[in-house]
């Protein structure tokens, strides 16, 4: 409240007004929405994201065996052209459906407004460039080291918690507990990976 009465005009990360300028630029609005609905959304999207590296690991290894005696294997590279087509054609997809049907009550728009509306799209445009750079690679190291290793090493919680934490001030003045939370998670997702890629140096060669 007292955020809101001092009514400043560049707000600090962590205050009431931060929160509100945040809300304000948000395409979906969260204030007054279940927080159940975000869970779910939120739960897909990491069982989405936990699946694709093995499906990828199947295509290359073909360890349920689906393939007939003396076909070849896809290639790293074949199979990751085949995945990047098939993102950028689901991407395209939800894209314009969500443009005439958007959900959460977020406005409508138009296809000559998505195309005429440059504002943020370089940011998402390294987004998507970082994005292939970094799966590329991850693919390619899943070859060499087991992708269980690959996906491991990515340390994205570490990496997602430094960038939120430090450079974007999220969780400041937070509590106490929410901060040992934090510290919690990281360090079992650390030891986690050390412990991971220990395991990886006792394979036997065959």
């Amino acid at each position: 409240m007292n955020d809101l009465e001092n009514g400043e005009e560049n707000a600090k990360a962590g205050t009431a007004l931060f929160l509100i300028e945040v809300e304000n630029k948000r395409a979906m609005k969260v204030f007054g929405k279940s927080t159940y609905i975000g869970l779910a959304i939120t739960f897909f999207a990491g069982a989405c994201l936990s699946l694709f590296s093995p499906a990828f690991n199947l295509a290359t290894n073909d360890q349920w065996h689906t393939l007939k005696d003396g076909v070849p294997h896809l290639s790293v590279y074949t199979a990751f052209f085949y995945f990047s087509v098939s993102s950028s054609l689901l991407a395209t997809i939800l894209n314009f459906t969500f443009l005439y049907r958007p959900v959460l009550n977020a406005p409508k728009s138009s296809l000559m407004c998505y195309v005429n509306d440059w504002d943020g799209r370089g940011w998402a445009l390294l987004a998507g460039l970082l994005s292939g750079f970094g799966n590329g690679l991850q693919f390619m190291g899943g070859q060499a080291a087991g992708y269980a290793a690959a996906d491991a090493v990515q340390a994205l919680p570490l990496v997602s918690t430094f960038w939120g934490v430090i450079l974007f001030g999220e969780y400041r003045r937070s509590s106490g507990r929410t901060y040992t939370l934090i510290a919690g998670m990281l360090i079992m997702f650390i030891a986690a990976v050390a412990i991971l890629m220990a395991s990886a140096g006792k394979r036997k060669s065959n």
